[in-house]
């Protein structure tokens, strides 16, 4: 069987193709946007050189054909050959009689290629034409026009030069590669870190949703852990029973002892799991009344008394007036935890202590013990559900400091563990004061 790809690991997998199918597209979209630019670009600078162009030769055509079109002699050479200054500099200009000879300088006559016999021949066709060719290697556009006269039909035929027109393009096309190519990468860049950016509440979720599976998996494993001792101690107990079942109960209270000790940590430990279970699911609604943070600390402090004097601990309460706004039950219920805590971790002949002050905008409970403290790398887990030190007492459930943070945190206060200086642990809890609460007149 092929071995199970980690949750985590295909979470990643995952996220990387997003983010390089968003990179794809992107780049795609990029680079299709930057061709069509670039294409039409140089196709509006190539049509509009090429429109000059080709104005300039039919220019200088239309002259040459009204001057042939005149009756007389042919235009010599002063009027074609090569044109000098205004718009004309630069064009060749020469006429093609009926039988093929060449009108012009002596010179053209003897350049190979001239007349351009396609060009021509398009002409006397009925056409004006216009065309690109190459020269003795050099790039021309060549304009050709028919002219009929009494003796036959003459081909007017202008040539241009276009070295500067395709240095031009070129130079263009160089530009609009190299530009495009560095806006392109420009471009990937950019989408690679926006598409991780835009990645990020997706990888939150995602890690998120891990988080939430990892604690349920430790918190089914730790409450099974917890059930199990109990259950296998009532069943152990239950045997005991049946094997002794005709004696009387005298000789097997031991075994009665355990199962009510069970019993009891049992429905601790399932009424603190149901409250978790409420607390996550949102069904549990607070109170919200004016108190005194002080009277609930007394109050929840006095049922313990009897508790800290059976284990030769003191215990001292030292509330002053504290106004907040909250449940009264739950905030008992805070107090009650973090004392009793205390308490567990108390020798005998120690005191711990309950205070309640008023502290500027919050209200500030802290419980103080004089026992071992908490090992520093232990503080940052020490309110997690299940979770108990090596050194904790027996019996309790791991669940009593994690109700107490989400009390804490249902009313919008903070929670802080430390160790005392002088030895043992101090807990503080913050809660907004009613003072703070109220608006400003």
């Amino acid at each position: 069987m092929a071995a199970e790809v980690p949750r985590e690991g295909g979470d990643a997998a995952l996220l990387r193709r997003t983010r390089l199918r968003l990179l794809a597209w992107s780049g795609g979209l990029t680079l299709l946007i930057l061709v069509l630019l670039g294409a039409a670009l140089y196709a509006a600078v190539s049509g509009s050189l090429a429109a000059r162009g080709t104005d300039l030769l039919a220019a200088r055509a239309d002259g040459l054909e009204r001057l042939l079109a005149r009756p007389g002699q042919i235009p010599d050479r002063f009027v074609l050959g090569p044109g000098f200054g205004g718009e004309a500099s630069g064009t060749l200009a020469l006429i093609v009689r009926p039988d093929g000879v060449l009108v012009g300088p002596a010179e053209l006559q003897a350049i190979d290629g001239l007349p351009d016999p396609a060009g021509v021949a398009a002409a006397r066709a009925g056409s004006v034409d216009v065309r690109q060719i190459e020269v003795s290697s050099i790039p021309v556009r060549v304009y050709s026009a028919s002219v009929t006269r009494a003796d036959g039909a003459y081909v007017v035929q202008v040539l241009g030069e276009r070295s500067s027109e395709v240095q031009l393009l070129s130079t263009l096309l160089s530009v609009l590669a190299f530009g495009g190519l560095a806006a392109l990468l420009l471009a990937l860049a950019a989408g690679y870190v926006y598409a991780g950016r835009a990645l990020i509440p997706v990888r939150s979720s995602m890690d998120r949703r891990d988080a939430a599976l990892r604690r349920q998996r430790e918190f089914t494993a730790n409450a099974s852990h917890e059930l199990r001792t109990p259950l296998t101690v009532i069943r152990a107990s239950v045997a005991d029973l049946r094997r002794n079942r005709r004696q009387p109960v005298e000789t097997v209270g031991e075994a009665l002892d355990d199962i009510d000790a069970e019993v009891s940590h049992l429905t601790a430990l399932v009424e603190d799991l149901l409250l978790l279970a409420r607390t996550d699911s949102g069904a549990l609604a607070l109170e919200h009344v004016p108190l005194d943070l002080a009277d609930v600390a007394a109050e929840a402090a006095g049922p313990l008394t009897p508790v800290a004097a059976q284990r030769g601990v003191q215990l001292e309460v030292d509330p002053r007036p504290a106004p907040v706004t909250g449940d009264p039950l739950r905030l008992r219920q805070l107090v009650t935890i973090l004392a009793d805590n205390a308490l567990a971790h108390s020798p005998t002949g120690t005191t711990v202590s309950v205070r309640v002050r008023p502290d500027g905008q919050h209200a500030v409970l802290s419980v103080e013990d004089q026992g071992p403290g908490v090992r520093d790398e232990d503080l940052p887990r020490i309110f997690e559900r299940f979770w108990r030190a090596d050194n904790a007492p027996a019996g309790g459930t791991g669940l009593g400091l994690s109700i107490a943070a989400w009390i804490v945190e249902a009313h919008g206060g903070a929670m802080s563990a430390a160790n005392r200086p002088e030895g043992g642990a101090r807990f503080e809890v913050r809660l907004p004061s009613i003072a703070a609460e109220a608006p400003s007149s």
